[in-house]
């Protein structure tokens, strides 16, 4: 997957906005940043959670994004180390 369509992909399906055009690097970085600020946002509604349902789809949504992060993470080192 190339690194313009998993930016696109994945502000498409968690509702990022904001995203401006910079370098590949810089837009993998941003992109990583807001993903952990949704991950830690999910972590704290987490705990405020009593609800079974909501509570299982904030777990699904958690693991969603830091299956992002981790393939984010992998193109970044991939694009740091020369492709």
């Amino acid at each position: 997957m190339g690194i313009k369509k998993f930016i696109a992909m994945v502000s498409e399906t968690l509702d990022l906005d904001g995203m401006k055009k910079a370098s590949k690097k810089k837009s993998i970085k941003n992109l990583l940043k807001k993903l952990h600020a949704k991950r830690k946002a999910i972590r704290k509604e987490l705990k405020a959670v009593d609800n079974k349902k909501r509570n299982k789809e904030l777990l699904e949504e958690k693991d969603i994004i830091t299956f992002q992060i981790k393939k984010g993470n992998k193109i970044l080192k991939k694009e740091k180390n020369g492709k």
